[in-house]
């Protein structure tokens, strides 16, 4: 199947999800995780109508964008090293993985106007998994609402794998109670019970673009 066709299916799951769930499909905002995928796949994703565009590392990212002949806003959905946030808000419109306040701050100084972050956290207390616990979302919220430069939008996560409906109906709840708009959760295994619990962003790739060589 091309990606237009994909994509189409895709659309049809997601409003599938929605409607199940009583919300709206403009609720939802679909993220094409490309990568490994050049900028070529990327270009053709855009044109068959997806608007926004998620890559795992920096560098990755950096070499494609300057060869995307189309428009999108980017999105930073890997694991960001304080020493790459210069370069990281040359490339992304959103970084989805802030993970302490430490990195937020340093986002904010190389950036020139407020810049969206999402707030990691790590949802299932997975020792191997980048992201803040979640007793400490609060703290760390309030804290970054202080910093200028920052919007912080809302939450994101990974949960582990099996009960994932668990995982995004606790990350929905700590959205709720600290009060932000979006909830960045849902891949292409596991987006349509993301959407029934409350996502935004789902972050899908494979389910888009193919398997990964």
């Amino acid at each position: 199947m091309t990606i237009s066709e994909n994509l189409a299916a895709v659309e049809a799951r997601i409003r599938a999800a929605c409607d199940r769930a009583g919300r709206k499909r403009g609720d939802v905002t679909l993220v094409a995780v490309s990568k490994t995928f050049g900028a070529d796949r990327i270009d053709e994703a855009i044109a068959a109508g997806v608007t926004h565009i998620g890559e795992n590392r920096v560098q990755e990212a950096r070499d494609k964008k300057s060869q995307v002949r189309n428009s999108a806003r980017w999105h930073l959905i890997g694991h960001l090293q304080s020493n790459k946030a210069k370069d990281a808000v040359g490339i992304f419109d959103v970084i989805e993985t802030v993970d302490s306040v430490d990195l937020a701050q340093k986002i904010a100084r190389a950036s020139e106007t407020a810049r969206d972050v999402l707030l990691q956290v790590n949802v299932g207390d997975e020792p191997q998994k980048s992201g803040v616990e979640p007793r400490d979302v609060n703290n760390i919220v309030q804290q970054i609402r202080t910093i200028n430069n920052i919007q912080l939008i809302g939450l994101m996560a990974i949960p582990p794998i099996g009960d994932a409906r668990k995982h995004f109906r606790r990350l929905r709840e700590i959205r709720d109670q600290v009060g932000l708009k979006h909830l960045s959760m849902g891949m292409s295994e596991d987006f349509e019970i993301a959407i029934e619990e409350g996502s935004t962003l789902v972050r899908i790739g494979r389910a888009i673009f193919g398997p990964r060589g």
